[in-house]
């Protein structure tokens, strides 16, 4: 099934019209119908053809026949109702509780103000999308682990997740994970999970005017114990038929196309691993496409090119953007706060994250969640950027920024993800290659390239150089604390990273993968325990093209 006319897509979690409240409920009054129409007018403004509204995580968040309502049992001021959630939450003290308990009962009122109305905020979806020209879609997550630190307590969790014999005993996969419970999700190799599952995603297809489907593996990448045998991958496969078959009865129902896929870990061995054969599923036509990502820190080297040519031509492949750029902490000096950047408050990161993706092949852009917003620290997503990200011509010529994954601690960064190439430890006169991809710039475009290389900060003054696409090394550069880019108002590296600029040459960038070599070239040292100090950890390493 070709997918021309889904090219700019929108991804949003059961959350985010309450999210985003701020923007589209100005009044400030008694959440209605009215906001979700005000934020599809938002997201059609913004040029997306396509939006994919997730309805659910363990539970429905919307008033569900076939799968037991998140609030069913709340009513409207009842902070207890809470009080095992605020676990998940992280909160370091009694009063953090309190005051988190307070926020619950504001936010979720709003969902109360829909129901007492007699609205469905699913159903209503649908038709904002409808009266704005969008193509609506869902995105239900398969294995959503939010309120994994308190099972029994959460308000997140099913009866179902409640159950030991229900969840997975295997799933982890260090027996030292931090947080094991995050990967004891439902076991699709019951069927009562199974039946579970089908029954919610079959009212969603049947009774809710959409006219797509996704499956989110990535909420969590979890579905069968692992190394799963031949016979459960097939059974899980056979289920991902029967699946099939209700959109394509809904597709001769209605007359037009219900494209059905799945956002997945980018490996597709260990997708295979836990019961997903995603080359199983696109050898028979089982699926449309593929929307392969990391989980928050965005990808920039997922291979889509070479997913493509395992997979072939018949199946659409969008890339994801995320919305963390990546795992290093970086300082607000006006605030005097450090954290992590967002992605979507800055659009050279989303046009080089967009154009790095297309320029692999990618055949669109989903866009995942702008669900951290900062406003004291400037950090609103903005929508307004969002226009044309899918086509790659249009990206030509602009400025961008691109960066490269880097680890975080093990319990975020699964297996299933792509492998962050960053931070590396290089002894003088050892070197790295890091690939990146990117877009080719027009000749004569009046772009600048600059790459800044992040290290630990080092007593010692390190002599770094850079090589291009196989230019010859320099070892000009400008020591700085300041970020390529700003994001809102993190403009700094934190005081325990040292960075360095190196211009090049913007013509040296080439369409699809470009190779960035960093050589550590220091010297002063005769012996092996001299030569310590000189040795440097390359935590990140980040690209602008902007205007001269």
């Amino acid at each position: 099934m070709k997918l021309n006319n889904h090219r700019n897509l929108y991804n949003g979690d059961s959350c985010i019209f309450f999210y985003e409240s701020n923007i589209c409920n100005p009044y400030k009054g008694p959440f209605t119908a009215e906001v979700i129409h005000n934020y599809v007018d938002l997201l059609a403004d913004s040029g997306i053809d396509t939006f994919l509204i997730n309805p659910n995580t363990q539970l429905a968040w919307y008033p569900s026949k076939a799968m037991p309502y998140l609030l069913a049992n709340y009513k409207r001021g009842d902070r207890e109702f809470f009080r095992g959630h605020a676990e998940c939450a992280g909160l370091p003290d009694a009063e953090k509780v309190e005051a988190y308990l307070d926020h619950c009962v504001k936010f979720y009122n709003q969902y109360v103000d829909l129901t007492d109305a007699g609205v469905d905020w699913l159903e209503e979806t649908s038709k904002a999308c409808r009266r704005r020209g969008i193509s609506p879609w869902i995105s239900v997550r398969m294995n959503d682990m939010h309120g994994h630190l308190n099972i029994e307590g959460s308000f997140f969790n099913s009866e179902l997740l409640r159950e030991k014999k229900n969840r997975l005993q295997r799933s982890t996969y260090s027996p030292y994970a931090v947080h094991p419970t995050a990967r004891g999700g439902i076991n699709y190799e019951l069927p009562e999970v199974r039946d579970f599952m089908f029954n919610a995603i079959r009212e969603m297809v049947e009774d809710y005017d959409f006219e797509g489907l996704e499956l989110d593996w990535l909420r969590q990448p979890i579905c069968c114990e692992p190394n799963s045998s031949q016979e459960t991958i097939d059974m899980m496969t056979e289920w991902f038929v029967s699946i099939r078959a209700l959109t394509e009865k809904r597709a001769e129902a209605t007359g037009k196309p219900y494209p059905f896929g799945m956002r997945i870990p980018g490996n597709l061995n260990l997708s295979r691993g836990i019961g997903i054969d995603i080359r199983a599923l696109v050898k028979r036509g089982i699926i449309d496409f593929i929307s392969p990502s990391n989980s928050r820190q965005t990808s920039w080297e997922m291979p889509n090119d070479r997913l493509r040519e395992e997979l072939g031509n018949e199946i659409a492949i969008y890339g994801v953007v995320e919305d963390i750029p990546n795992w290093i902490t970086v300082f607000a000096p006006e605030l005097n706060h450090t954290g992590y950047r967002y992605l979507p408050a800055t659009p050279e990161l989303m046009a080089g994250n967009a154009a790095g993706k297309l320029a692999l092949g990618a055949d669109g852009i989903e866009w995942y969640n702008f669900f951290n917003h900062q406003p004291k620290l400037g950090l609103d997503g903005k929508y307004d950027s969002l226009a044309e990200l899918d086509q790659l011509d249009r990206l030509r010529g602009k400025s961008k920024g691109y960066m490269f994954s880097t680890l975080r601690k093990p319990e975020y960064h699964f297996p299933y993800e792509t492998t962050g190439q960053l931070p590396v430890i290089l002894e003088p006169e050892w070197r790295r290659t890091l690939y990146l991809p990117m877009c080719a710039e027009p000749a004569h475009s009046g772009l600048e390239l600059t790459i800044q290389v992040v290290i630990r900060k080092k007593e010692v003054t390190p002599y770094l150089a850079v090589s291009f696409n196989g230019s010859f090394p320099t070892f000009e550069s400008a020591e700085t604390r300041e970020l390529l880019i700003p994001n809102g108002l993190y403009t700094q590296h934190v005081e325990e990273h040292m960075a360095y600029n190196f211009g090049l040459q913007v013509e040296d960038i080439v369409e699809g993968w470009n190779e960035i070599l960093i050589y550590n070239g220091s010297y002063g040292w005769t012996t092996e325990e001299e030569k310590l100090p000189y040795a440097v950890c390359v935590v990140s390493v980040e690209v602008k093209i902007g205007k001269v």
